[in-house]
């Protein structure tokens, strides 16, 4: 808990802002969570806030944070918008002394995210990012096996990115739109992920290298590209990045791809259904491995699974991940990676302050 926040009662009161795509994830797993009661949802465009609210029994919808907040008197804000509105709503979310969490991309630049930081650090409330792809389960499942010592040294990480959603000119129009427009596309909506997912599972990378591309005409961003991460004892991790190609899965976002961990005594492989399969070295055979994975919701339940963390802490005071000043490491690596493109080297990780 943040010192002098007061620790809230069950259930905590939520406050949503935002109504596009992705905000139907999260206003199902608040429906969902018996810590947690949806109170409010607002959105610019009020019909949408309205229609929201509707599919999830909600009774109150707005078009401002302000208004929301007079009205249903939250105990937690949920910013589910574009980053060029989260400063502002951050703003007015801890000037009420209230804890929020933030989807990402956070905010517009480092510089917005770090000072959204000293607001929050400032007033004394909580800032979480909402980056749920490291509360995916087969993620937490192999974070539990690599802290088990299973694969004994760990060699390298690769992830595929495939989901197979980018081709021709109408890519990404039926979801969301915006994707086609950004100047920074692969690395900044979607690799991010993997940069937090390396991270939790091994650690901080020493450096980065970086060779991106665009293959859709349409998009003018990267949609293709190799992230290499080197760490101080030697392990490599690979993000290999296509939005234009798929894999095998009957949902081929569930996973986005497939995942492989090889080191010396086991490797493991992800694969698009979301099973996973050990092999120890040595073998040729790959045996399923039984851990708790649903189809419910976004990616595993993810959504669900970080707001229950957050509600969790806030209510019971267990430790919390995502914390905002710990996500700025995130966008840090992100520029290096940028500028590894850019100059065509690899790119110290060492040395840098984060928030």
């Amino acid at each position: 808990m943040v010192a002098g926040q007061n620790k809230l009662s069950a259930p905590i009161r939520v406050a949503g802002v935002g109504a596009g795509y992705f905000s139907a994830f999260h206003y199902d797993a608040w429906s969902r969570n018996p810590e947690a009661e949806l109170v409010g949802i607002a959105d610019a465009d009020l019909a949408k806030a309205q229609a929201m609210a509707g599919r999830h029994g909600v009774q109150s919808a707005f078009t401002s944070l302000d208004a929301m907040l007079e009205a249903v008197q939250p105990g937690l804000v949920d910013i589910i918008t574009p980053p060029p509105a989260h400063y502002a709503l951050i703003d007015r979310a801890s000037a009420a002394g209230l804890p929020g969490i933030c989807q990402k991309p956070f905010c517009t630049s480092i510089e917005e995210a770090q000072a959204a930081v000293r607001l929050a650090r400032e007033r004394g409330t909580q800032l979480v990012i909402h980056e749920n792809f490291r509360f995916q389960p087969w993620y937490r499942k192999a974070a539990e096996m690599i802290k088990d010592g299973i694969f004994g040294e760990i060699y390298q990480i690769t992830f595929r990115l495939r989901p197979g959603d980018g081709q021709g000119p109408s890519a990404y129009l039926d979801r969301q739109p915006y994707f086609q427009t950004m100047k920074r596309f692969l690395v900044h909506e979607t690799a991010i992920h993997w940069i937090d997912t390396f991270r939790f599972l091994i650690g901080e990378p020493d450096w980065v290298f970086a060779d991106l591309r665009r293959i859709n005409p349409v998009i003018k961003g990267e949609d293709a590209g190799f992230l290499i991460f080197g760490y101080a004892g030697g392990a490599r991790a690979l993000f290999d990045g296509n939005r234009l190609s798929d894999h095998v899965a009957e949902n081929r976002r569930r996973t986005m791809g497939e995942l492989l961990i090889e080191g010396s005594k086991a490797s493991l492989r992800l694969d698009g259904e979301a099973h996973l399969y050990l092999r120890d070295f040595g073998s040729n055979e790959w045996r399923e491995i039984a851990y708790a994975a649903t189809s419910e919701g976004f990616g595993g339940d993810a959504v669900y699974a970080l707001q229950k963390h957050v509600t969790g802490h806030l209510l019971a005071g267990t430790p919390v991940e995502n914390l905002a000043a710990d996500y700025i490491r995130n966008i840090e690596i992100e520029n290096a990676i940028y500028l590894s493109a850019d100059q065509g080297r690899r790119i110290s990780l060492t040395g840098q302050s984060g928030a």
